[in-house]
């Protein structure tokens, strides 16, 4: 499924080619011109979310940039007397961020492109201590314990069927540092379904979880979660974890040979 390594284009980190416009900008003008009419005008829909039936508001012409929502409003979960819309199974954290994104194109923290590097950076990634930031993860009820907060919104972002905003959370999710080995092992528990399903010609997502445990394999090595996940086994991702070690030492074999000629 990998071919050496990874792709330059799923390495976290890496530069992208220059635009004139920001990430966040682009996908704003994206959004608004799926858009029939603007918001102004447009109904406001009540939505109850989570198990504590947290209540948010959103414009009707904003909702139903997602075809789940635009589905909804016609279907069995709104009530169309009151405007409502019921999610008892989504956490309102998340779900808030997904709403911050359908009216301005990015959720907190904002992806932010450095023009001097050419790079991409989150805001407000790094805290006082040099630790991630705090919004790198997110507690989840239904879980019962601390998860990815951008891998939970790809998979949100899968079910209401906003492809821009599942690009935007592995973008976001590849510049993320500092996350702690039993979260990256919970949350891919979390996502074994959406990653074990993921075709092999769009495997983006399996890419950036391997790069983030890649990247923290120091810790990985010493881990007693890590070792007990493996002895378990039961997901392709560590067979995939295994591939792209197995291309990453054949490309530094390769890069050994053209020096001094000789194999392994």
């Amino acid at each position: 499924m990998f071919q050496r390594s990874f792709r330059s284009r799923d390495r976290a980190g890496k530069a992208v080619k220059s635009s004139k416009r920001s990430y966040r900008e682009d996908l704003k003008m994206k959004m608004q011109q799926k858009m029939e009419s603007p918001p102004v005008g447009s109904p406001i829909i009540t939505l109850i979310v989570g198990r504590d039936a947290r209540l948010f508001a959103c414009h009707e012409d904003v909702l139903s940039l997602s075809p789940f929502f635009a589905a909804a409003l016609k279907g069995q979960f709104y009530e169309s007397s009151s405007k409502r819309v019921e999610l008892p199974d989504e956490e309102p954290e998340v779900f808030s961020s997904v709403l911050e994104y359908l009216y301005k194109g990015d959720y907190y923290p904002r992806l932010l492109h450095d023009k001097r590097r050419n790079t991409w950076q989150l805001e407000d990634a790094m805290d006082g201590s040099g630790r991630g930031s705090v919004e790198s993860t997110v507690y989840h009820n239904g879980v019962g314990g601390v998860l990815l907060k951008d891998s939970v919104i790809y998979c949100t972002a899968e079910k209401f069927g906003l492809d821009e905003l599942k690009r935007l959370a592995l973008r976001k999710q590849g510049l993320q540092t500092g996350i702690s080995v039993d979260v990256i092992l919970r949350t891919a528990r979390y996502v074994q379904t959406a990653y074990d399903n993921t075709p092999d010609q769009d495997a983006r997502l399996r890419a950036h979880f391997l790069a983030l445990i890649i990247r923290s394999r120091k810790i990985f090595k010493r881990s007693g979660t890590m070792q007990n996940e493996m002895e378990i086994g039961g997901s392709k991702l560590f067979f995939d974890l295994f591939t792209a070690m197995s291309n990453h030492i054949d490309d530094i074999v390769d890069i050994t040979n053209n020096r001094s000629p000789k194999t392994i």
